[in-house]
């Protein structure tokens, strides 16, 4: 590559991270830090866990985010000064370095741009996920939990706190269903594109023939509700269960009916937490859950109209959106935007950055239509 082509890359990447500063907006940003850090250096703020959770971790992810913009700054300076160097000194080794640095810092540029097409209404919040095993016995089963510790896996991988609030595990092995939350900004805006079916193909642990076994899984993603959300839940309208908690293969983990299921009687809306200690612990997380749901449900009743103008894109509940193949092959491959990796281990460890930036900017070239 010439000078003049690294110059020009440079530039390039300069007007990338100028408008993605330009979006942030960095002064509002460091503004809300030390207006946190003033809340957090309060002697008092661990008399609400809760309140004090959301606090320092609203904390971490916006002081990351102004050291990543900062930092990305500073990198592109120090190329700079290195390309002029090189130049000067007609040094290829230096230029050598140029090349694979710019490569790099391309590419983290990039997925902090993904950043700035997350504008939707709820897009900032947490994220609540729904894993549910769908068509595929005992191998779905053993998929969602799969998928739930590659969801977990990733959000360690960003140090987004996570909080599990219900688990229903399956007779042989894996689960039918778990519900938890990953609590980070822009949490729900990212995870979101997850959302729908996902497919696995690979030979079967638990057939004694060695077949291969095609297995299906849902994920459903849900913003986590607000206070100002005002979710109205009469008491007439719920009926609440208690029952007593249970682990893998059915035995007991808890001697006392702690676990509490919610009915939500218009809708007919069901869900149940017994991940928590106490009863009350429980059946709060388990509103949670029913609010959010029913969030979703007036934001899909609100858009339904425009939906039957536009379609919904592919995005809705159960469109199948990505397969994982084991065998014959290896290969991960998202069917909406052609995103594929060759190596599956390394996505359920929880290296699915690259999907998810592909899915959002998937889902913004078919919100605008271009």
């Amino acid at each position: 590559m010439a000078n003049e082509d690294l110059s020009a890359r440079i530039q390039d990447l300069e007007h990338s991270l100028e408008s993605i500063e330009a979006v942030a907006d960095l002064d509002k940003l460091r503004s809300e830090i030390a207006e946190l850090e003033e809340q957090v250096a309060a002697p008092n703020l661990w008399d609400d866990q809760d309140n004090a959770q959301r606090v320092t971790s609203q904390l971490s992810a916006k002081q990351g985010e102004v050291d990543r913009m900062v930092g990305l700054r500073s990198r592109l300076d120090d190329v700079t000064v290195m390309l002029e160097l090189a130049e000067e000194e007609n040094d290829a080794d230096a230029r050598a370095d140029v090349v694979r640095d710019l490569e790099k810092l391309g590419k983290d540029i990039e997925a902090l741009e993904v950043r700035t097409l997350l504008s939707g209404d709820y897009d900032p919040r947490d994220a609540l996920i729904t894993i549910r095993a769908e068509a595929g016995g005992v191998d779905a089963a053993d998929f969602a939990e799969m998928l739930m510790r590659m969801y977990l896996r990733w959000a360690d991988r960003h140090g987004y706190p996570t909080e599990i609030y219900d688990t229903s595990y399956a007779e042989e092995a894996g689960l039918k269903s778990a519900t938890f939350a990953v609590k980070a900004p822009f949490a729900y805006g990212t995870l979101s594109v997850e959302q729908g079916t996902h497919r696995l193909v690979r030979i079967s642990p638990f057939d004694n023939q060695g077949r291969r076994q095609t297995s299906f899984a849902g994920v459903e993603v849900l913003p986590v509700t607000e206070e100002a959300d005002h979710v109205d839940l009469p008491e007439a309208d719920l009926r609440i269960d208690v029952f007593r908690s249970s682990g893998p293969g059915g035995q007991s983990v808890n001697t006392t009916d702690s676990a509490v299921r919610i009915t939500h009687l218009p809708t007919g809306i069901v869900v149940s937490c017994q991940n928590e200690k106490s009863q009350l612990q429980n059946k709060a997380a388990a509103l949670r859950v029913l609010q959010s749901r029913l969030l979703e449900r007036a934001r899909q009743e609100r858009e339904q109209e425009m939906n039957a103008l536009k379609g919904d894109g592919g995005n809705s509940w159960g469109a199948q959106m990505r397969s994982y193949v084991m065998n014959p092959y290896q290969m991960v491959k998202d069917l909406r935007t052609e995103h594929e990796v060759g190596n599956p281990e390394a996505v359920f460890d929880g290296e699915i950055d690259g999907f998810i930036d592909a899915g959002i900017r998937w889902r913004k070239t078919t919100e605008t239509g271009s």
